[in-house]
């Protein structure tokens, strides 16, 4: 069927539907999964693919896997297609971050052909973050490896499934090397199940409209988000915009690491080109391109059109350009453990670079980092092993007329959600001693940064053991406009003694006995505007809230407040110089 003559109702049946499928492999994974990082965090994605690779549907998750399903359908499909040797009911799986698999280990990826008629007409693919791939660390990604074979089971694109038999010899080789193996092969199966929803959906949207409607509204739909992708940039200001910053080490005391990027705005293309940056490294903080593909088109959907539904035909108008061998685009074997530090760093140079000049869709900045924890022991109950793998939320950065949001995940995680205090006390052998907004006053501004927050786990046991990635923990959060910076991500571990060890932002597998407190703090987002252009009435009201405290009121912002009633005395005279200039 010509491309021009397809039915536009049709066409939006068949885009919902697309879309209702991605939705449903992703709940269907998330219902099913064992792992808390799965159901209760979000840690996956899952989505549709044409029979190319190209991206149709992605079920909303963690953002940093936005467009990880098509390089893993692609690498799939330059290793099989060849000879014909996808059959119906086959899965592959790959994990390899240096092609397919993109990001790290622990994020393992099952892809699975749709076949209608005896032909590939799309692919069902998804990715979730497992709990255990083996490795020398509990939980797998470390963040002091030196090599990948340090990190865990590398799955080369390989059959999981051939012509829907299992290879068992494969999953004894799972049971084998995890520490985990009902949670990691639990997950597994529970990916299996979303696949097969999306590949049983598909072809009963093929049954319903026909082959050739649904391929030639697929075609359509690519189109149709280039376009859309394209009318937005030519309403971007058009030139040349540079960002340079640095990721703080990398795990093993080497850094910090100069990253830069060069963006390129025309009528037709938004180019970010990230040559000049420092070479891979030897601790674990490096990602590959594929990673850093993800994390940029994420600030781009950002820029452009952050309602759009993803599909590849988006991001047509978008060109990445990396070195090889950097730490944007790292090669085999170096170690990629916490991916997200370099990874996330690139999405926000971009950001960065354009913040100044896209003030009402571009914040100041924010934590960045994952902030990683992974936190393992025996219960104090049960005396059963327990593994704690969580992300951690922290502040935002202000903006145009808004003030910085308090207590989200990074831009790379996405629409996940905190571990609940009820799981981790109930599943692990910790108590939460508090859970609060970190109110340090940083980020001050005409709008003000978002607040991180504080999160604190008491060890019920002895022998428990934390590792924590905390990068942006020296070079901060970025204010705009005049805007100050925010704070560091950091932790301290206040032993059950009373001796305080730290801040710390990198540390692997810090020693806790019962009693010991790892005390987690995230970062504050950077400010907007000028602080002395912040109403006073604001001021009082951010003091009045905890903050800012009455003297930061007036060192800041230069705002004179009463301690007890936070009424508004009046103004430094900093503060009436600036307003009198």
């Amino acid at each position: 069927m010509a491309q021009q003559k397809v039915d536009p109702f049709r066409l939006e049946i068949v885009k919902d539907s697309l879309i209702a499928i991605g939705d449903e492999m992703f709940y269907t994974l998330g219902r099913t999964s064992m792992s808390p990082i799965i159901y209760e965090v979000l840690d996956y994605a899952c989505g549709l693919t044409d029979a190319k690779g190209q991206l149709l549907t992605q079920g909303h998750g963690v953002a940093g896997f936005i467009g990880n399903l098509s390089f893993m359908v692609r690498d799939t499909i330059r290793k099989f297609a060849v000879g014909n040797k996808l059959a119906p009911g086959d899965i592959i799986i790959i994990n390899d971050p240096y092609s397919g698999g993109g990001s790290h280990l622990s994020d393992v990826g099952l892809v699975m052909p749709i076949f209608y008629e005896g032909e590939i007409v799309a692919f069902s693919a998804n990715k979730a973050h497992w709990t255990e791939v083996g490795g020398k660390d509990p939980g797998s990604f470390t963040n002091d490896a030196t090599e990948i074979f340090q990190e865990g089971l590398q799955f080369p694109c390989i059959k999981l499934f051939d012509g829907g038999v299992i290879n068992q010899a494969l999953v004894e080789m799972i049971q084998a090397n995890v520490r985990f193996p009902e949670l990691s092969l639990g997950d597994m199966w529970a990916q299996v199940a979303a696949l097969r929803t999306g590949d049983r959906r598909f072809q009963e949207l093929c049954e319903k409209h026909g082959k050739e409607v649904v391929i030639a509204s697929i075609e359509h739909l690519l189109d149709h988000g280039e376009q859309l992708a394209r009318k937005e940039l030519a309403s971007l200001p058009k030139g040349v915009y540079e960002a340079v910053d640095y990721i703080d080490n990398d795990g093993m005391g080497n850094g910090p690491f100069r990253i830069q990027v060069k963006v390129t705005i025309t009528d037709d293309q938004f180019i970010c080109d990230f040559r000049g940056s420092h070479p891979q490294v030897l601790g674990p903080i490096n990602c590959s391109y594929t990673t850093l593909v993800s994390d940029v088109r994420t600030v781009f959907l950002a820029i452009t059109n952050p309602s759009q539904d993803i599909n590849d035909g988006v991001f047509r108008p978008l060109e990445i350009i990396a070195d090889p061998g950097t730490i944007f685009s790292a090669e085999r074997p170096a170690p990629v453990s916490v991916y997200w530090e370099s990874g996330s760093a690139g999405g926000d140079l971009v950001w960065k670079a354009l913040a100044p000049v896209l003030p009402h869709r571009l914040t100041a900045g924010h934590f960045l980092s994952v902030c990683a924890v992974t936190l393992s022991g025996k219960h104090h109950a049960t005396q059963e092993p327990f593994l704690i793998v969580e992300p951690s939320v922290g502040g935002w950065g202000a903006g145009e007329g808004m003030d910085g949001v308090r207590g989200q995940f990074c831009i790379g995680d996405g629409e996940t959600y905190n571990m609940p205090v009820e799981i981790a006390e109930t599943r692990y052998g910790v108590m939460v001693d508090e859970y609060s907004l970190r109110c340090d006053g940083a980020g001050a501004g005409e709008y003000i940064g978002g607040s991180g927050v504080i999160r604190s786990y008491r060890a019920m046991s002895d022998n428990q053991a934390v590792t924590v990635t905390f990068g942006r923990n020296q070079f901060l959060p970025w204010g705009v406009n005049g805007g100050e910076s925010g704070s560091p991500n950091e932790f301290t571990i206040e032993k059950a003694n009373g001796e305080v060890d730290g801040p710390f932002g990198i540390y692997a597998r810090y020693p806790l006995n019962r009693g010991d407190v790892v005390k987690l703090m995230t970062g504050t987002g950077g400010g907007y505007g000028h602080p002395y252009k912040r109403p006073a009435k604001k001021v009082a009201e951010d003091a009045k809230n905890s903050y800012i405290t009455v003297s930061q009121a007036a060192d800041k912002y230069g705002v004179l407040l009463d301690p007890l009633s936070y009424a508004v005395l009046g103004e430094t005279d900093a503060r009436r110089q600036f307003s009198a200039e």
